[in-house]
């Protein structure tokens, strides 16, 4: 049976874990208690088969929100803890203080055991401290998504206008307005309809001395969603679907994310001319009708997704904060009981009454608005059908299969077999030395080195997601991974070592097809060809969303800055950086050379060496990583007006410097360009370690509790994060290679450089770990556990 403490850490809410009860710590306090009661210092720690039982029943539960309500549980509570509490009832005191904020309070009453009165005054006192501060947590979370709530009732009665207005623009006429009171006016707004611009522009009348409300016919669906979401309480709302009068809004503004080049450059344009706003009719002519141009029903269409994504979001956090109430009232429960075994005493029943009208368990606001939540998306999301909103709304998580965990060792024993048979083979006919034919080395080795480095950074990546696991940080929602269709760490662990087979498998036998002295250049160029179809597959096979997911992330780093900026694409692009540093980029160049100019018929591998305006393609090639991070850090200050961005920006200029002065040493190799090799690459490295160490992962703190550390550390060895900084120091050193030219007895230089690049990919998943450690942190120290989501209507003037 686990233990209650493991289940409640594993079902927690990682971002507010800091908010929860301190379950762990409240357990110390007990045992301290029990070893000042008693001599022996042991521990109760057994619980009856009904204890079990209900543990079982209450926290087994693996989702983030299909707790059982508290409520079900709290009515079960006297016949849980027995009748006979009543007799113990004076123990302690429960005081509540209303101020600023409900405040508890507990007093321990002299009937206590003098032996134990201190530490239980100790233990209710921190006990208090952690009800308090559930209290004003939730009540903060509270009241940050019933505003959410009221946004979004806002933004889809605009909506709802909007498209009931667009719809009677198709149709040629525009609906009828009535009232049951004649001295309604009927009227309507006219909008100048901007195509390159969001904004829809309506205004008010100026002369009309009624100031009644416009009221339009609506849908019977409209209607009824009017009907049902009237009076839910305390929120002081207007029901959705209720009208907003276009006579009363004077500047409707549909502010769409520049997510794509389109609209960035055409916000850009906007930017350069003057702002030509149409000017809109001084009254409200009932004949005038509103214009839906192509452009702004597509805006329409964005700004229904926009919506769409926030009610989810919404959706999402209401569940978290009813996690956060039941665990909460759970860790409550056991602490209570396992003071009952230590002392002796029956405060449960006490207590439980002081936390049972606390806050947190007894405002039901958050599940009001979670039913009306969802009762809007069913309705205007899903049509009606509450299946297919449950998928939105919570979308079931993947089963792990057995199955995957066979195959994968199924191919990692094949690529053993088979590598261990390859090097036996390379190492008899001599392939990997210097005294061998360089055609092996020049033609077929870049293309399996460049998808054994590949493969090993996706490793790599597969280590450090069992690594963020462990840690609990959570990095789905970091990289904004939907839900239910991520990569699991066992499902990358697959792709590597199938992958890695078949491609050891080609090897071994190109090899053994070249040591017979056939001719076989073209096996390597259909092994690349396959991949890469692949990877374009489009049909539903091999991790198909994975696959286009990944082909979107290479294209938005590809046209940067033209794509919106998020955590995922500067993360990929700094996995480029390190693959640029290393021979894959410039193997891929040289491979497509070979096999599009056709030399591999003839096996003539100069021509893609030394043809000039190749090689400096090949140079070229070597800058664009930095180039698409800088213009990403260049979009990122364009966006959020954050300077920050600007240095990271000056870090990779850094770095495309020392790649140049590289370029121009292996040019060449002169004095002068050696000694602007080693400036200008010290000057960059000491650049990226001083981002490395205090920006990616918030280290080097000097007023840090931990010695030059920081505050908040996951790892519990601070000899991890030491150790750790000094393998990113030498790893980061490894441009050395370029001076040194370390050679290893007859192995080919190749091979060498093959081995530092291998090392560069292992610092490279050696950094995302502490790099994502410290987003995770900077997500925990804010309590962000849900995307805020932009919402794109905006009233610039509103009349009271």
């Amino acid at each position: 049976m686990v233990k209650f403490s493991k289940q409640f850490e594993g079902q927690l809410v990682p971002e507010w874990k800091h908010a929860f009860v301190d379950y762990s710590l409240l357990r110390k306090d007990l045992k301290r208690m029990q070893h000042d009661h008693s001599p022996q210092g042991t521990i109760i720690t057994t619980s009856t088969p009904h204890d079990h039982h209900q543990q079982q029943q209450s926290v087994a539960t693996p989702s983030s929100y299909n707790l059982s309500p508290c409520r079900l549980l709290l009515h079960k509570l006297p016949a849980f803890f027995g009748s006979n509490n009543a007799d113990h009832a004076g123990t302690i005191q429960v005081h509540r203080r209303v101020g600023r904020g409900e405040v508890y309070e507990t007093e321990v009453t002299p009937e206590m055991e003098t032996t134990t009165a201190t530490a239980a005054r100790e233990f209710f006192a921190r006990l208090d401290a952690q009800l308090n501060k559930v209290n004003h947590f939730y009540k903060a979370k509270e009241e940050e998504f019933l505003h959410r709530g009221h946004s979004l009732r806002k933004q889809m009665d605009i909506l709802l206008d909007l498209k009931s207005r667009s719809s009677s623009s198709l149709s040629g006429h525009h609906r009828a307005t009535a009232g049951d009171d004649p001295s309604i006016s009927c009227s309507s707004a006219t909008s100048g309809a901007e195509d390159e611009s969001t904004r829809y522009v309506t205004s008010a009348t100026d002369t009309d001395e009624s100031q009644h409300e416009t009221a339009v016919m609506r849908d019977p669906e409209e209607l009824s969603a009017e009907q049902g979401l009237e009076g839910s309480g305390s929120l002081s709302r207007q029901s959705l679907g209720r009208t907003v009068s276009s006579c009363q809004r004077k500047n409707l503004k549909i502010n769409i994310p520049l997510t794509t080049p389109c609209r960035t450059i055409s916000a850009l344009t906007d930017l350069l001319r003057d702002d030509l706003v149409s000017q809109p009719k001084n009254k409200c002519d009932s004949d005038a009708g509103i214009t839906f141009t192509t452009n702004n029903k597509t805006k329409l269409r964005h700004a229904e997704k926009m919506i769409k994504g926030a009610f989810i979001e919404l959706y999402k956090g209401l569940g978290y904060l009813t996690t956060y109430r039941n665990l909460n009232m759970m860790a409550f429960v056991k602490i209570l009981k396992k003071f009952e075994k230590v002392s002796g005493k029956q405060v449960l029943s006490v207590y439980l009454r002081a936390v049972e009208s606390s806050y947190f368990n007894s405002s039901g606001e958050a599940l009001k608005l979670m039913d009306e939540v969802e009762d809007v998306f069913v309705r205007h999301f899903a049509a009606g059908n509450r299946r297919k909103a449950m998928k939105y709304l919570k979308p079931t998580q993947r089963k792990e299969s057995h199955t995957v965990t066979f195959f994968i060792g199924l191919m990692t024993g094949c690529f053993v077999a088979l590598f261990l048979g390859y090097c036996i083979m390379a190492h008899i006919a001599g392939m990997y030395t210097q005294r061998r034919d360089s055609i092996y080395m020049e033609t077929v080795y870049p293309v399996f080195s460049m998808f054994s480095l590949m493969f090993l950074h996706l490793f790599m990546y597969g280590c450090n997601m069992v690594a963020w696991r462990k840690a609990r940080i959570n990095y789905s929602f970091i990289f904004e991974f939907a839900a239910g269709r991520e990569l699991k760490y066992r499902d990358v662990f697959l792709v590597c070592t199938a992958s890695m087979a078949v491609i050891v498998g080609v090897m071994f036998a190109h090899l053994s097809l070249a040591v017979r002295g056939f001719h076989a250049q073209a096996i390597p160029g259909f092994l690349l060809l396959g991949f890469l179809l692949l990877l374009f597959c489009p049909f539903n096979m091999v991790y198909r969303s994975t696959r286009f997911q990944f082909l979107r992330i290479l294209r938005n780093i590809v046209f940067s800055p033209l794509y919106k900026v998020v955590m995922v694409d500067f993360f990929m692009a700094d996995q480029l950086c390190s693959q640029m540093q290393v021979p894959m980029l410039r193997s891929l160049e040289y491979v497509a050379c070979y096999y599009i100019s056709g030399s591999y018929r003839t096996q003539e591998y100069g021509y893609c060496i030394n043809t000039k305006h190749i090689r400096d393609l090949a140079y070229a090639v070597s800058f664009l990583p930095y180039y698409w991070r800088a213009m990403q850090c260049a979009r990122r200050w364009f966006d959020e007006s954050d300077t920050g961005h600007l240095v990271n920006l000056g870090k990779y200029v850094s770095a495309m410097l020392a790649a140049g002065a590289k370029v121009a040493y292996e040019k060449d190799r002169s004095l002068g360009s050696l000694s602007l090799l080693v400036i200008v690459s010290s000057s960059a490295t000491m650049y990226q370690l001083y981002w490395d160490f205090v920006k990616d992962w918030g280290l080097l703190q000097p007023n840090s509790k931990n010695p030059w550390l920081r505050n908040d550390l996951i790892l519990k060895s601070k000899s991890i994060y030491y150790l750790s900084m000094g393998l990113n120091l030498v790893l980061r050193l490894a441009w050395l290679q370029t001076v040194i030219h370390p050679n290893f007895g007859s192995l080919d230089s190749r091979v060498t450089s093959f081995f530092l690049a291998a090392l560069e990919v292992i610092r490279r998943g050696h950094w995302n770990f502490y790099r994502l450690e410290n987003e995770h942190l900077n997500n925990a120290g804010k309590f962000r556990a849900v995307k805020t989501v932009p919402l794109p209507f905006h009233e610039a003037d509103e009349e009271d």
